[in-house]
């Protein structure tokens, strides 16, 4: 019976676990370049399983379940036109490169501004690095133009490129906060294929509708589970009863 209640609280935690998950997707609903999130579960075997009054032999394993990673879904989002002409998307599998205190961060949410200095940065105030390092504009720069290949220029001139890179294994990118990105793997530069959408947005990949099927489901596993635990502990508490009764 304790192995009962063991294995439904095991499945508990990853039942919350998910919640939080899905909770957090559809949070983000709105959030620009924001990619979903799932959670992977595997099977753990126990060969300490136990009775009432010894150890069970090996060949009893219980099954317990194991919250075994979170993966980003890095599939591409929707583009959303805003008009803005510092605001890109990246159509492909490429990432924005931006400098932080902590180093190099990938993004691809690309709603950038122009800070005090004329540098272009993100609304977290994080600069946006170029092939050349920083991009920087000057005072009189009119008619912001950022073309296919990210090359950026105005009226005054050209004033860098967007560097954009890609990785060889994008599941070992780690997320952060304010939707950034990194990894310890070098990135790699982004292949041809991919290419700067000017005056567009990529919205979050998170499918509404399936996230809000998820969270029924879940919570409906959930509570199934927390009755069935409520059964077994009343089954287990009539049993002691039953047993204190007994005449000596």
């Amino acid at each position: 019976m304790e192995n009962t209640l063991l294995v439904g609280l095991s499945r508990q935690v990853a039942l919350r676990r998910e919640l939080d998950v899905i909770a957090n997707n559809l949070a983000n609903l709105n959030t620009t370049g924001f990619k979903g999130e799932n959670v992977l579960f595997e099977e753990f075997l126990d060969r300490r399983a136990r009775t009432d009054h010894f150890i069970a032999p090996l060949d009893r394993q219980v099954s317990f379940v194991l919250d075994r990673e979170t993966r980003t879904d890095l599939s591409q989002g929707p583009f959303q036109q805003t008009g803005s002409n510092l605001d890109v998307a990246v159509d492909g599998d490429g990432f924005f490169v931006v400098e932080t205190p902590q180093g190099e961060r990938y993004t691809r949410a690309g709603s950038f501004v122009l800070n005090a200095a004329g540098e272009l940065v993100t609304p977290a105030g994080f600069r946006v690095l170029g092939n050349a390092g920083p991009v920087v504009f000057d005072p009189n720069d009119t008619d912001f133009a950022i073309a296919a290949d990210g090359t950026i220029s105005t009226r005054e001139g050209e004033r860098g490129r967007l560097r954009l890179v890609r990785f060889e294994d994008p599941s070992q990118l780690i997320k952060e906060g304010n939707n950034l990105f990194t990894s310890e793997a070098a990135p790699l530069p982004a292949d041809a294929r991919t290419r700067v959408v000017q005056g567009s947005l990529e919205k979050s990949n998170v499918n509404p509708v399936l996230e809000i099927g998820r969270m029924i489901e879940v919570t409906r596993a959930y509570t199934t589970l927390a009755n069935l635990m409520g059964r077994t502990d009343e089954l287990r508490q009539s049993a002691i009863q039953q047993l204190a009764d007994v005449p000596a």
